[in-house]
């Protein structure tokens, strides 16, 4: 199919033209109104500043927690994969117990609000199943070394065990939506492929691992990677409870200099910048697959 150039219309330059009016009359109003102390020189020390002691630039407490964040995001959704994907196996698993599972599951994640399931689940994971793995002893029992490199993967050791509590909260919730995608791609593959498959002598267990779930991910990796961005986006709820990722940390620097303004809108920009990224990536992963299959 040949791609055509969009063609813009008298119309399309009116509606553009009115937007940038609007836009500039709420700039001056904003401007001219609002009694407000604009001081964007203050936002630079908290994305990196200059240490004197150690004399290199270290991250302020905004890049702290955009990294946070995209830790937090990357090993939520890895979590979430996994046990995405078991959901999704019990979803279209012929017995009748797995069906049940997964329908409770993905529908009383679903139906839940989020901030209601991220108290009742991190609290449980940090107070009853953190203690009982000893997460806390184990890091302390490494090397300094290996304290650096789980530092840099995970968290600090003061927020190790809370980071991982966070992960697991994280990855419950986004679990379901994965199950989901999982299900819906399972049952997109041509029933010929399980007939075909079971005429060779394949078992169902056979037949999925070897047969239906390559071609299941292939179809579903596009929207597996953008339940990643919505799984960027929702970090955000577990500033609650006191992770210090990019909003919690946003927070904590607007009660300390009251520099709402700046703060949010740098906030809301370095979360665009991570998000339009990865939206930019999967796009070219979309085309290369509509390419490729």
């Amino acid at each position: 199919m040949n791609s055509q150039r969009p063609r813009i219309t008298v119309l399309d330059i009116v509606v553009i033209a009115l937007l940038a009016a609007a836009g500039g009359l709420l700039y001056l109003r904003i401007v001219s109104q609002l009694d407000y102390n604009w001081e964007w020189s203050l936002i630079f020390q908290y994305i990196y500043r200059y240490d004197e002691a150690s004399g290199t630039w270290v991250p302020g407490m905004l890049a702290r927690g955009f990294f946070t964040t995209i830790r937090l995001s990357i090993w939520a959704t890895l979590l979430a994969i996994i046990l995405g994907t078991i959901i999704g196996l019990f979803r279209t698993s012929r017995s009748l117990l797995q069906k049940l599972l997964g329908f409770s599951y993905v529908q009383t994640i679903r139906n839940i609000p989020p901030l209601v399931l991220i108290f009742i689940f991190y609290f449980f994971v940090s107070d009853q199943i953190m203690p009982i793995l000893g997460v806390d002893e184990f890091f302390r029992s490494r090397s300094e070394e290996t304290q650096k490199v789980l530092a840099f993967l995970f968290a600090p050791a003061a927020q190790f065990s809370s980071f991982l509590a966070a992960v697991i909260t994280l990855a419950i919730y986004e679990a379901a939506y994965i199950a989901e995608i999982i299900r819906g791609g399972i049952n997109s593959v041509n029933r010929g492929q399980w007939e075909a498959s079971a005429a060779l002598g394949f078992n169902r267990g056979q037949q999925m691992r070897l047969i239906i779930l390559p071609q299941a991910f292939q179809r579903t990796l596009p929207p597996l990677a953008g339940q990643f961005i919505s799984t960027i986006k929702d970090s955000a709820i577990v500033s609650v409870i006191s992770i210090q990722e990019l909003t919690f940390q946003g927070m904590e620097l607007m009660a300390a200099t009251y520099k709402t303004f700046e703060i949010w809108i740098t906030i809301t920009i370095l979360y665009f910048s991570l998000t339009f990224t990865c939206s930019k990536i999967i796009g070219r992963l979309e085309h290369r697959l509509a390419r490729k299959y």
